[in-house]
């Protein structure tokens, strides 16, 4: 290998076949600063061990999930890959950063290089429920399940909240649709489950209200009306 000085990451994990490791111990006889970066690895991977993962609370996966379906995937980008020293520490302390926001219960998210923008796919979402003018509007079905709607009409947006809502049945699914003059403009899909977060589509700030209907799978042009729940925001 023309840069020995590469190995220390994986001679400090045993990642190394006995050809590779015993030309790396010899240069670590003569390299104070490889044998430096290789306690420290050593360290940092004996205090990723002792870290129990925490997994996210089932409302976040729910949350990330439906935002998930609302996002058109972007055509494949081409990374040129360059060889870099010292990619090791790198890892390491990324490594360390999953585990540490993990225990929190937020997202970590990979970063690919320092000019990569890193993008969080429920930002929008979030935006809304924590806007300063958000309006809140409850529904209360009679098996206990509830529909929240929150709308911020500066951004123009609203997201709706199910808590236990019952399943639509076979073949079905919730529309969820936008009011406005007395016409229904269809506004996207609940994902399946009885928890779920969903940022509609389309301009919630001229709309009169969200309606949900159930329609069979794929969606309708026209809205089932004698299924339909509408939360007015005139309410």
């Amino acid at each position: 290998m023309n840069d020995v000085h590469a190995l220390s990451g994986a001679y400090a994990v045993d990642a190394l076949d006995d050809i590779e490791r015993a030309h790396f111990e010899r240069h670590l006889n003569e390299c104070a600063e490889c044998r430096h970066e290789v306690d420290s690895l050593r360290a940092g991977a004996a205090m990723l061990a002792e870290l129990a993962p925490v997994g996210p609370s089932p409302a976040l996966r729910s949350r990330i999930l439906a935002e998930v379906a609302t996002v058109r995937p972007l055509p494949p980008h081409v990374v040129e890959v360059r060889p870099r020293r010292r990619r090791f520490p790198a890892l390491v302390a990324a490594a360390a950063a999953v585990v540490a926001v993990g225990i929190g219960g937020g997202i970590a998210y990979d970063r690919l290089s320092d000019d990569t923008p890193a993008e969080v796919s429920f930002t929008a979402t979030e935006r809304v429920l924590e806007a300063p003018d958000a309006e809140r509007y409850v529904q209360r079905f009679d098996d206990g399940s509830r529909a929240i709607v929150y709308r911020s009409v500066e951004l123009g947006q609203a997201v709706i909240v199910t808590e236990g809502m019952a399943d639509p049945g076979e073949g079905k699914v919730y529309e969820l649709w936008l009011e406005r003059d007395g016409e229904m403009i269809a506004a996207g899909f609940m994902p399946e489950g009885p928890d779920n977060t969903v940022l509609l589509s389309g301009d919630a700030a001229t709309a009169d209200g969200v309606g949900i209907t159930v329609e069979p799978e794929g969606g309708s042009t026209e809205p089932n009306l004698d299924s339909a729940v509408v939360l007015s925001f005139d309410a």
